[in-house]
């Protein structure tokens, strides 16, 4: 994989998705679907992947892409493949609290080692560069010409003073069991990716997500995650998370830097 070329799709067609998802979430107005598991979909999802896929599928006819939205893709067997969440945190979304992200991601060998996470809502942007190593972009996000870039790091973390972030729409009893186990300083709550991505920058030192995800939902903000030196660990027995598992569904994790002294489970 030409990996430049590779970060200058997936960040191009984040923007461009991002624009999409912005005029629709704007509007006065959209549809709200129910799909065969319950989620929502909305007008939003479905242009945005058509956009993102289409892209992905011209510059790289070669790999294997898996998409949320396209339920064929996932019966997709492979352990290189690209992987779309197109509108991450649709509940956000349809709720208006602006905190939905736009997920791309390239999983090598079952490790997402390069991914974009774009929130366009908050006006953040986060990738892998070429190299592997995670930047945030600050600026006017033009399609053509990357702006100023912020390399980012994982927080060097106070095991007596932490800082923790859990989702805002899937908060629940055992997250905050778990969270029980260590000594809080501070706690947030944010939507879809941007969870990894508050780790990255060091904004926050752990996430435990005790719920069911998708590898849709979790590959790009653990690329970025990595690529600022953080880890993604399976909840029940700290071993590293990996991906093309069946169904691209997760096991319960932990995001953290890897200072934190993690506690066990049970």
């Amino acid at each position: 994989m030409n990996y430049d070329a590779l970060v200058t799709v997936m960040r191009r067609l984040a923007l461009e998705a991002g624009d999409l998802i912005m005029e629709i979430y704007n509007s006065d107005d959209f549809d709200v679907k129910v799909k065969s598991d319950s989620s929502p979909v909305t007008e939003a999802d479905e242009a945005a992947d058509a956009l993102i896929s289409a892209g992905l599928e011209k510059a790289f006819p070669d790999t294997f892409l898996i998409t949320e939205e396209q339920a064929a893709t996932h019966d997709q067997k492979a352990q290189t493949f690209l992987i779309v969440d197109p509108l991450d945190g649709t509940k956000e979304f349809i709720n208006r609290r602006g905190d939905f992200t736009v997920n791309i991601a390239f999983v090598e060998d079952g490790v997402p080692t390069r991914g974009v996470v774009y929130a366009p809502a908050k006006e953040r942007m986060f990738f892998t560069q070429a190299d592997g190593t995670s930047v945030e972009e600050v600026g006017s996000f033009e399609k053509d010409k990357i702006g100023v870039l912020n390399e980012i790091s994982v927080s060097d973390p106070d095991n007596s003073a932490l800082l923790v972030v859990a989702s805002k729409s899937h908060r629940d009893q055992a997250t905050d069991d778990y969270i029980s186990k260590y000594a809080v300083k501070d706690m947030k709550s944010a939507g879809s990716s941007l969870k990894f991505c508050l780790i990255a920058t060091g904004e926050a030192d752990i996430y435990p997500r005790v719920g069911r995800t998708m590898e849709w939902d979790t590959a790009a903000g653990h690329a970025v995650l990595h690529g600022a030196g953080g880890k993604v660990v399976r909840f029940d027995d700290h071993t590293p998370l990996i991906y093309g598992k069946e169904s691209y569904a997760n096991p319960f994790f932990i995001a953290y830097s890897p200072n934190v002294d993690l506690k066990s489970a049970k």
